[in-house]
């Protein structure tokens, strides 16, 4: 479904429905560390698996509302759609898991840094893999994502490796995730499809092979909040989804910016998370890279 991903680029104008899908997945996104800390007491690949299990009945009843179900069956019938979609799936899997790993052992401030990279790591690939020319502006937003990186580097002893790995598996996500030729709805259900059946028998291994699963084993609370992993995982994505069709690319690349800013201040205020020095240089550095990026593309936009 390549033509529903080229709708932004024809009419290119905002809409204040889109503006309101794509509000409400950030701000999601945004809460989203509230839930993975009410999970941390489950290990990360447990609340993956039912990320992904819960995730995948959701997603076919979108398909089938929207009467796209035809999509998948030629998918199915593509190795080459398959090998893409296998791709993109491992990406967000290590991307997902990783962020629940962070926020459950007290490393939300690095989730919070690594989406704020996540533009200019996504100009970076850019400039390196697809040859777009870099303006001056966004060369200056990657040498200070660049100069904060290291920064941290060498006030921890070693490379931000939380913060980096959700930049990069993000962005390649994206990268490869343009090249898978359905639709967004369509895509993320063939992902947690071919994802679905190593999930499945991982829950199954937990609660009848080892007795450590949590779903119904350790109270209806438990058993509530992984069938909800899959609402948390399968509603934020779609409503975005369906949201960026309707908003220019720089009101979305403007309003990317709201989840992190909310893990931020909810990791500082709520989680209580230590700033420490070198995340009050770096974070103002990454945010003043931000800004360069932001003008550059408004500027562009304008010209356009």
């Amino acid at each position: 479904m390549s033509a529903d991903a080229s709708i932004p680029l024809v009419k290119n104008e905002d809409s204040p429905r889109g503006f309101a899908f794509a509000l409400t997945a950030y701000l999601l996104w945004g809460f989203l560390p509230i839930y993975m800390k009410a999970v941390a007491h489950i290990s990360p690949a447990e609340v993956i698996a039912h990320r992904i299990v819960w995730s995948l009945p959701l997603a076919g009843i979108v398909l089938i509302v929207l009467g796209r179900t035809q999509d998948i069956r030629i998918a199915l019938r593509s190795p080459r759609m398959l090998a893409m979609a296998a791709l993109t799936a491992a990406l967000i899997t290590v991307n997902w898991g990783t962020y629940v790993w962070a926020i459950g052992a007290g490393y939300s401030l690095d989730a919070a840094l690594g989406y704020f990279i996540n533009p200019l790591f996504s100009i970076f690939l850019g400039a390196v893999v697809l040859k777009e020319k870099l303006r001056p502006a966004q060369i200056g937003a990657i040498a200070l994502a660049g100069i904060a990186v290291v920064v941290l580097t060498v006030d921890g002893g070693g490379i931000p490796w939380i913060s980096l790995t959700l930049t990069i598996t993000w962005g390649l996500y994206a990268l490869f995730r343009k090249t898978l030729p359905l639709g967004p709805n369509q895509g993320f259900f063939l992902e947690v499809l071919i994802l679905s059946i190593p999930a499945f028998f991982y829950i199954l291994y937990l609660e009848l092979g080892t007795g450590t699963g949590h779903f119904y084993r350790t109270g209806w609370t438990d058993t509530a909040l992984l069938l909800g992993c899959g609402l948390i995982t399968a509603v934020p994505l779609m409503i975005y989804a369906n949201g960026a069709k309707l908003l220019k690319l720089s009101t979305i690349g403007i309003m990317q910016y709201i989840a992190p800013t909310m893990i931020f201040l909810i990791a500082v205020f709520l989680f209580k998370e230590p700033l420490g020095t070198a995340r009050m240089i770096a974070f103002p550095l990454i945010w003043a890279g931000l800004v360069l990026y932001s003008w550059s593309m408004l500027r562009g936009s304008r010209g356009r």
